[in-house]
């Protein structure tokens, strides 16, 4: 009893997005736990089936994510989630904001989901590697050259200057720069 108190209390803190998200899709663990009930009142576990009902299916194994797209069994066509990528990331960080991101199906979006990833492709980031180079645009790739040239050409200047004068300011003078 106090546990249903408590999931009472916590349901009346949630946000209503979050409240309907879970009474359409209500949490696993919840109803797993709820729908099983232990037969103790007899050591036959049918002795409160009759001869012609069928024992219902477990709701566990039909469960469907609801963040992961389906396939009809008949036509084998797959179906798009129920939730997008883009709504899904919203009820994680709501849920997360309110401490019962661990209700939520398995999500992309997940925290745990998210740190996993990262730590097993790492930045994957053009460029950032060993040896790596960004491409970048065409005056980012040419102004290493283009410096080292201007810097070269500073360090003759004197030179040129002192041919400058000597040929007489500019007859005979071939070295225009381009």
């Amino acid at each position: 009893m106090s546990v249903q108190l408590k999931h009472v209390e916590l349901a009346k803190t949630l946000p209503p997005r979050l409240l309907r998200f879970f009474a359409r899709f209500p949490p696993q663990a919840l109803s797993t736990s709820a729908s099983t009930t232990l037969n103790t009142s007899s050591s036959d576990p049918n002795a409160n089936l009759s001869e012609d009902t069928v024992p219902a299916v477990d709701s566990s194994s039909t469960y469907e994510n609801p963040f992961r797209n389906t396939k009809n069994p008949i036509t084998g066509k797959w179906h798009d989630p129920i939730y997008s990528l883009r709504r899904q990331a919203d009820l994680v960080k709501l849920a997360e904001a309110h401490g019962v991101q661990e209700l939520l199906p398995f999500s992309t979006k997940a925290l745990e989901e998210r740190t996993r990833k990262r730590e097993e492709f790492g930045l994957r980031v053009k460029g950032t590697g060993v040896g790596q180079r960004v491409k970048g645009k065409w005056w980012e790739r040419n102004i290493r050259g283009r410096l080292e040239k201007r810097r070269q050409a500073m360090l003759e200047m004197p030179q040129m200057i002192q041919t400058w004068k000597q040929l007489g300011h500019g007859r005979g003078w071939k070295k225009f720069p381009k």
